[in-house]
């Protein structure tokens, strides 16, 4: 027994947003001590895991986890304590039975996949293997170190709505590594903000995920702004740097209209600009293009999105199984945005990716608007091989935490043939 759970744990902190979030340990007999934090989202879909929050209005607004907290370290210590798993799985399937919920909404789905995390990250140590090579493992899938989307411009929720569309991301096509993703990177973002300072007369302010706000006319406006710095900065759009755009269109939808930067437009409408600008601008990823519920609008974007453009799916998906059963039956979309914290479970995440991927989709491995320092994220999107993650910009720790695991453990690889960059010459 002596690598049985001794015990778990778990702490109120606060994410990046300064709002309150879990940090869970897991002690197990032979003395391997983890611990990992849980990440908490702004823009959710409906379909997510339930966050357990406790509703004091004289207290965070209502946002505190001490309930949470308070289920580690009592029922789900007093469960998981003495016994041994023979797997993640089994560790997972043994939280999912004592919450007994579809939506674990009994003991929350912060509470359960902080100590899905926290174990998972022991099992590493007490196997004395990075924790990218163990979930390597768990998934039965070759690593590979994904591809970065890079936070360059916010709007929507992310950004203070003063445009509809919520993110421009960049990838970096040229890149060869982690490093090269991150000096290109470092060259567009400070070409944009000496731009933005001439052009908008804007001080460096930035949105929940590092990205620059500034007070753009339109959605479409930021995009062309993205392509003008990425030139200015001596790069070539759509061949050294593609964009990505995570409209987040379920924020801007009413009563069956979509309100557009204060247009109302029809989900037809809707697909024609987003189209427009796959034909106008170099990108080569559009997320949440239509709303979480708007069915139909997925299956016709999927019919005349460019050949080759990743219609991703976030808010839609939710990282559900059964939401992605039934996009792949409708042809809905062609990529799962993997959250974990949308699900609440390694195994239920995993079992959500392995359907994206039998079914021939991208997968692009995501964190949250309110992030922790934790750095689990950039593991398991090498371990799991994702295509591409996404982090956010590059001038915040909790989103440098990320960035800079990646470049550790392309330095621990260097001259492996094992794990490389996932190329980028297919889009």
């Amino acid at each position: 027994m002596s690598n049985a759970i001794q015990s778990v744990s778990a702490l109120e902190i606060l994410d990046s947003r300064g709002q309150p979030t879990i940090q869970a340990w897991c002690l197990l007999n032979d003395g391997t001590m983890a611990t990992a934090s849980v990440p908490s989202g702004a823009s959710t879909g409906a379909a997510e895991a339930m966050e357990l929050r406790d509703l004091e209005d004289n207290r965070y607004h209502g946002k505190g986890c001490r309930r949470a907290v308070e289920n580690v370290n009592t029922l789900i210590n007093d469960y998981l304590s003495d016994k041994e798993f023979l797997s993640q799985q089994d560790l997972d399937q043994a939280l999912m039975e004592l919450d007994g919920t579809t939506n674990k909404s009994k003991l929350g789905a912060n509470a359960i996949l902080g100590v899905s995390l926290a174990y998972c990250r022991a099992q590493a140590r007490t196997k004395k293997l990075p924790l990218y090579q163990h979930l390597s493992a768990i998934a039965e899938i070759e690593p590979k170190l994904p591809r970065p989307m890079i936070n360059l411009f916010s709007g929507g929720k992310h950004g203070g709505q003063q445009t509809s569309i919520q993110d421009v991301q960049l990838v970096m096509l040229k890149a060869g590594t982690i490093g090269e993703t991150m000096e290109m990177m470092h060259t567009v973002y400070y070409t944009a903000v000496q731009r933005m300072a001439s052009h908008y007369q804007m001080r460096l302010l930035t949105a929940d995920e590092g990205g620059l706000a500034p007070s753009f006319s339109s959605s479409e406006e930021m995009i062309q702004e993205a392509v003008n710095c990425i030139r200015q900065a001596g790069f070539t759009p759509g061949k050294d740097i593609a964009l990505t755009l995570d409209v987040a269109a379920s924020h801007f939808y009413q009563d069956g209209l979509y309100l557009m930067d204060g247009t109302y437009l029809s989900s037809e409408q809707l697909v024609e600009l987003l189209v427009d600008w796959s034909q106008q601008f170099p990108i080569i990823s559009i997320e949440d293009g239509l709303a979480e519920n708007d069915w139909q609008g997925w299956t016709q974007f999927m019919n005349k999105v460019p050949e080759g453009t990743l219609v991703l799916g976030d808010d839609l998906l939710c990282t559900n199984p059964v939401r992605i059963e039934k996009a792949i039956s409708e042809k809905a979309a062609n990529s799962l945005l993997l959250k974990v914290n949308q699900i609440g479970t390694l195994t239920e995440a995993l079992q959500a990716y392995s359907l994206a991927r039998d079914a021939g989709w991208k997968i692009v491995v995501s964190a949250r608007s309110g992030e922790t320092e934790d750095h689990w994220l950039s593991d398991l999107a090498t371990g799991w091989a994702g295509d591409f993650i996404k982090v956010g910009s590059i001038t915040q720790s909790e989103r440098l935490a990320k960035y800079n695991r990646l470049l550790a453990i392309e330095s621990d690889n260097l001259g492996s043939t094992n794990i490389k960059l996932t190329s980028g010459e297919h889009f």
